[in-house]
């Protein structure tokens, strides 16, 4: 009989290789990740911490995971990190829960602005156990407005202030963002998810020098296995540990965080630097090809590795070029806009990144190939015809840049 999952699975495999992925948080993993997500240590539970556990056996167990959390601290020069995380959320959720009770005010950026639903968006987590106050960018230049935050802070006197985001552009001055946070004796939590794998490279500036906590997640910029890690100054190492467990998760899975540490492996290599360089070429390159077609790119451009379009100009809503270009074989995810005037389920934006398709070995030239095809196919969105030339087209361009 056969496995239909495994049938599934190679579906989904041939899916990929027809795609091309612009999806900012996606990112293909390499050969041995795979191996070790797919791996044995599947098997063992390990409750605990090296040398601390609730089960027998773990000898080696423990020290794969000693292992991935010395890498993860020569990766990001951290005094002490976690890698138990299931993913970023349950990260970020360990952090508010260490050090702060039900009710605390935290400052948070916007998910309209930029932010993560765990940033303290109404309907998450975040937003329901805690008072978060949110901060937006800036109407002008939709640049965080760090005069905003400050304010913010000297008004409401929070606790906490939430540092990073899901979808903005530019680079984010912690320094900054910590000065106002020592300023109103408060913590300051950086989330890195996004661009954790820049800041390993030392392509964007590091938050953990300058932090309390610092989360992330390994894959995305990483090209890790789909998981969380946290790094923190040594003093709150304790509690954050035993809030990651037994306060929140049981079970770590240990097939994960052996991929992990290749993970961390990975990125101190001159290899993985040169590969987030043509990340951030490649951004900038789409993004400069876009507005020279006439689309607005929110914040001006990108310094980093994805950005944001405005649509409202190419009578679009963000779900329908969603969906109109996946119906050709190109992803990309609907996002907000700042102070976008349509709901979060049909928006007016649409987010681009280039991570997965940099994996693949697609260079600047590439890049402007796909932009001219999404302008095709937004200009020509009726044309059904058109549209299926399109997709021929792409399927037989995504043939030369393999995935593995």
């Amino acid at each position: 009989m056969k496995n239909h999952i495994l049938e599934l699975i190679n579906q989904e495999k041939e899916r990929e290789e027809k795609t091309i992925n612009l999806i900012a948080s996606e990112n293909y993993t390499s050969k041995d990740i795979l191996k070790a997500t797919g791996s044995i240590l599947t098997n063992k539970y390990a409750e605990g911490y090296p040398a601390k556990r609730y089960y027998a056996g773990c000898e080696i167990i423990d020290k794969i995971e000693q292992f991935s959390i010395e890498q993860a601290k020569k990766t990001f020069c951290a005094a002490h990190v976690n890698v138990q995380p299931h993913s970023g959320s349950s990260a970020n959720i360990a952090v508010y829960f260490s050090n702060l009770k039900n009710g605390d005010t935290i400052l948070g950026m916007s998910l309209s602005s930029g932010g993560h639903l765990t940033h303290g968006h109404k309907v998450n987590f975040s937003g329901k156990i805690f008072n978060f106050i949110p901060y937006n960018v800036s109407p002008e230049n939709e640049h965080l407005d760090y005069n905003e935050i400050r304010i913010l802070a000297e008004q409401h006197k929070p606790k906490m202030i939430v540092a990073g985001a899901s979808a903005y552009s530019k680079i984010i001055d912690f320094a900054q963002i910590s000065k106002i946070a020592k300023d109103n004796k408060c913590l300051l939590f950086s989330d890195m998810a996004h661009i954790a794998g820049l800041v390993a490279a030392k392509l964007h500036p590091s938050p953990i020098p300058v932090s309390d906590f610092v989360s992330s997640t390994t894959h995305k910029t990483l090209r890790g296995p789909r998981g969380g890690f946290i790094c923190c100054k040594a003093e709150y190492g304790k509690n954050i540990d035993k809030t990651v467990m037994p306060g929140l998760q049981g079970g770590p899975l240990m097939h994960i965080i052996a991929a992990k540490a290749i993970a961390f492996q990975n990125a101190q290599t001159k290899k993985f630097k040169d590969y987030i360089d043509q990340v951030l070429k490649n951004a900038k390159i789409m993004s400069k090809t876009f507005q020279d077609l006439g689309y607005r790119i929110v914040s001006g451009g990108t310094d980093n590795h994805l950005f944001l379009i405005d649509l409202r100009n190419k009578n679009i809503s963000g779900k329908q070029a969603e969906e109109l270009l996946e119906q050709c074989n190109i992803n990309v995810n609907r996002n907000t806009i700042p102070f976008d005037p349509a709901s979060p389920n049909n928006p007016s934006g649409i987010r681009i990144g280039t991570p997965a398709i940099t994996t693949r070995k697609m260079t600047e030239n590439d890049c402007i190939t796909i932009v001219h095809w999404i302008n095709e196919i937004i200009n020509n969105k009726t044309n059904e015809n058109f549209l299926k030339k399109v997709k021929a087209k792409i399927e037989e361009f995504c043939k030369k840049f393999s995935i593995y």
